[in-house]
Formats: C-alpha cells, structure tokens, sequence
C-alpha cells in the first residue's frame, strides 16, 4: 500500500513538472532579473551598475510617469463606466424579460471579447483615418460635419477613442459573468419580495445588487488590473508614439519605450514595480473596503 501511495504521488509530481518549470523560466525568473534590473543602471549592452534606489527615486520625481498614470486613469474610467452599466443592464433584460434569440445576443455581444486588441486597435486606425477614413466619410455624407476631423489628432477625442472601443471589447464578458451570478440567485428571494408587496425595481436594488457584490467586486477588480496594464491597443493605434501630444501613453507604454526604445532597462524595471505597487494598493484597498461592508 505504502509503495503504491509513492508510486501515485510519483507520477503527480511528473505530471506537475512541465507547468512549474515553464513557470519558473517563463514567470518567476523574469519577475526576479526585472527586480535585480530595478536598482542598476543597465542599456542592454554594457555591464549591469548597480546604483542602489536612483531609479526609485527618479520615478516618484518624473513628471512623465505621472502624466501617464494619469492618461491610464482616464482611458479605463472612460471606459469602465458604460461598461458597467451597460453589461448590468443587458443582464437583467436577458435574464428576467422574455427575449427571443437571447442566446445569440448573448454571443454576439460576446464575440468582441474573442478578438485580439491588436486587430481591433488596426481596424480603428483604418475607420478614423484622416481624411478618408469611414467615420469621417459617413459624417459628411450625413453633414454631421462640414469638414473631416482628423479624431486621433485630438487628445481628449482619442482617450474617448480608446474608452470606447474597450468598452465595446469587455462589456460582453462583464455582462455573461454578470448573468451567471443572477442566474445564482433563488427565485425563492423574489417570491417573499412580491408577497410583501415590492416592485421590480426595489427586487432589483433590495436582492440582486446586494447579492451580486461578490461579482461587481471581482468584475471591477479585473477591469482595473487590466485597465492600469492597458498597452496593445494604443500601441498600435499610435505606432508606439502615444500620440497626440502624448495623451495616448499609458504606464506599460512609458515603461516599454523606455526600455526598448532608449535601452533603460534599469529604469523600466522600476516603473513595472511602481506600477505593480499602484495595482496592489488600489487592489487591497477595495476589498478593504468590500470586507467593512461585511
């Protein structure tokens, strides 16, 4: 018996073993040079120098980081809001009214999701290319506009870009986790509701929202990380230039430029931990918030 027990366990472990050495070389060893990275000076040629905190200490002081914090903070609240509220909204009609076909809006809804940014980020370029590009062409032909607007030439219209379109790219994803957590819900709750009398509003703000709390918060988590990591799209849109007038560089875009394109590794590797911070703080402090509420 005992043999056969090592025998079983034996085999476990080899099983396990492609995905922890996989791990190692591809997630861990990265994680831990990137760090060693952080405290020297290094351009990918020459020897590593070691210089302590400096490159610490120059991110709290650059002004460019926290201009591209900032831009990221806007892009995803631009984009997080309609995408709540709408996948919230959707939900509940598929859920409680009798749709037909609810099925395949569901999939319709979702098949963004499935799509590289990469792509997407390419077929926007081409739509609002200046000053050919189909929007600017379906505007003048239904004289919205009596000239063609070059929309990535202005900064808060390409923001509004870019919230836009990964609003469109997420909400589909929000929405079917969404109706997975109401579809939790027993009807039982809703029966006692209508026997004392509530409204289908109250139901909905009463017993759905507050038991969906463990959905929204885990919805809005994975928005945020995502939101703060957003790079692919403005990317490609802008050529990894951010432009207009930087309003398209996110944190991850500062962080690439400036390892890849001026060969700071050491400072780039401070940034990634920086922004790693942020997203830890901003982490504990919801689920602070969410377990006071408890």
């Amino acid at each position: 018996m005992r043999k056969a027990r090592i025998d079983k366990n034996y085999w476990g472990y080899i099983f396990l073993a492609p995905f922890f050495i996989v791990f190692l070389i591809f997630g861990l060893y990265p994680i831990l040079y990137t760090l060693y990275l952080s405290f020297t000076r290094y351009d990918g040629f020459s020897d590593a120098q070691f210089i302590g905190l400096a490159n610490y200490a120059r991110v709290v002081s650059d002004p460019q980081f926290y201009i591209a914090l900032k831009n990221t903070l806007i892009m995803w609240i631009m984009a997080v809001i309609p995408q709540m509220i709408f996948a919230f909204l959707l939900a509940a009609i598929f859920h409680y009214a009798p749709v037909k076909g609810k099925a395949l809006f569901r999939a319709v809804y979702y098949v963004p999701r499935l799509v590289t940014a990469v792509s997407i980020a390419a077929l926007v370029r081409q739509f609002l290319s200046f000053p050919s590009g189909m929007v600017n062409q379906l505007l003048l032909r239904f004289d919205v506009i009596e000239a063609p607007v070059n929309i990535l030439n202005e900064p808060f219209l390409a923001q509004l870009t870019v919230g836009v379109t990964h609003w469109w790219m997420f909400f589909g994803g929000t929405m079917v986790m969404v109706m997975a957590g109401m579809t939790a819900i027993s009807h039982d709750l809703y029966e006692a509701g209508r026997i004392d009398g509530a409204s289908n509003w109250q139901m909905f703000w009463r017993i759905t929202m507050p038991l969906l709390r463990p959905i929204t918060l885990f919805v809005f988590l994975t928005s945020l990380i995502g939101g703060l990591q957003s790079f692919e799209f403005q990317q490609v849109l802008t050529g990894g230039l951010g432009n207009p007038q930087g309003a398209l560089v996110t944190v991850v875009m500062y962080m690439y430029n400036t390892g890849f394109r001026y060969d700071n590794f050491g400072y780039a590797g401070a940034i990634a931990f920086y922004l790693f911070a942020i997203i830890a703080l901003f982490s504990a402090f919801i689920l602070k918030g969410r377990m006071g509420d408890e």
